[in-house]
């Protein structure tokens, strides 16, 4: 049987009456307060199709399994009987997040309402699989005790990993992660951790966090560069993931030939390219952290990225035809100026007019994007 996280999600999470976590309706109205926390009760109805008794019939059986909060009335609403203002609860659970990355694996723990409690990281290197996860276990148990987090409520986890889909939940990775690819990670994870573990990429997964808590919040269809070790991604079409029919959509190393693969503008060259240049420049994550556009070697590689730069930003823009493409993934603020200062978009007038072009925005998530995204993957596939 193929492996589901839903089938391993503890039982006291389920609907009493006819399983799940949350039904159709439930779900639709957690979103809407996902979108838009302290919105009233009373102005629930007016964004839904149901009547006003059944909404608040929802809202009264969520709050009383604690997924939804009432607080305060709502001033300014008018006479009548009070409305409270309405959240996620942030009590009712929390998540894992994991991004597995080419140097180092990113931890970022999670509550319901999407709030970041923590963040660490696990270094990759000389590190085999089983030892890099049971560290990573550590570091959930100490964030667990440091931030009073009890066992019943931790929900799942997400899991993301540098590389493309191949099936089920096997992604093939690049050489650094040679011992994680090809392998059913969902399985193998679930039963290291005891838990329901989503398993993504790792490109898809920063656009997961860009949507939920980035652009996307003013800007629905965007689509998500990932510059890491490689190079990904992941496109968001009205607010929500596409992933494609093979789940590898915004896998944009793919349309480059092997000829050209060393030139695509991935974070592995550059740092291949620091290194002969003499600039001591240990990982990608030192890299982000401590960039310097005056570094010797930094201007050859823009010239030498900037072709296949080029044709993937004019790529996007005509197959997908966003309003935004976010620069993301591990890639230094500065260097990311530096590439979209670069930008040479092809498209000419006709008659005067020229096609919309899409706005270049560096993201602001100074987070790990990837484990941010893996955290609330768990939520945002169950609940909301």
């Amino acid at each position: 049987m193929a492996y589901s996280p839903d089938s391993r999600i503890a039982p006291h999470f389920l609907r009493s009456d006819e399983g799940g976590v949350v039904s159709p309706n439930e779900r639709h109205l957690l979103h809407l307060l996902w979108r838009h926390p302290g919105l009233a009760r009373s102005e629930v109805t007016a964004h839904t199709d149901l009547a006003q008794q059944s909404v608040y019939r929802i809202i009264d059986r969520l709050a009383e399994r604690g997924i939804v909060a009432k607080g305060s009335p709502k001033p300014g609403l008018g006479s009548g009987q009070p409305s409270p203002m309405l959240r996620l609860d942030s009590s009712h659970a929390y998540s894992a997040g994991i991004s597995v990355n080419a140097d180092v694996i990113d931890i970022c723990i999670m509550n319901f309402a999407g709030n970041v409690l923590a963040e660490s990281s696990v270094p990759l290197r000389e590190r085999s699989m089983t030892q890099s996860l049971e560290l990573v276990a550590a570091k959930i148990e100490e964030q667990q005790q440091r931030h009073n987090l009890a066992a019943d409520t931790f929900f799942g986890i997400g899991f993301a990993i540098a590389g493309f889909h191949v099936g089920g939940t096997r992604f093939n990775a690049s050489l650094p992660l040679h011992e994680w690819s090809l392998i059913e990670l969902g399985p193998l994870l679930a039963d290291f951790f005891s838990k329901p573990v989503w398993v993504l990429n790792g490109g898809q997964a920063g656009a997961v966090a860009e949507s939920m808590f980035g652009v996307g919040r003013f800007i629905k269809h965007f689509a998500y560069i990932s510059f890491n070790y490689g190079l990904g991604g992941g496109l968001i079409s009205d607010g929500e993931l596409l992933a494609g029919g093979n789940g590898n959509a915004a896998g944009f190393t793919q349309m480059y030939p092997e000829e050209e693969v060393p030139h695509r503008p991935a974070l592995q060259s550059l740092l291949e390219q620091l290194n002969r240049n003499g600039v001591d420049v240990p990982s990608i994550t030192y890299m982000r952290k401590n960039f310097d556009p005056k570094w010797r070697g930094v201007s050859d590689w823009l010239d030498d990225v900037a072709p296949a730069y080029n044709r993937l930003i004019n790529a996007i823009w005509a197959v997908f035809d966003p309003h935004a493409i976010v620069f993301g993934g591990q890639v230094p603020p500065g260097l990311a100026q530096l590439l979209s200062a670069r930008t040479d978009i092809f498209g000419r007038p006709r008659y005067g007019v020229s096609r919309p072009v899409p706005k270049l925005i560096i993201s602001e998530i100074s987070n790990d994007a990837a484990a941010m995204g893996a955290a609330v993957t768990p939520f945002k596939s169950t609940y909301y």
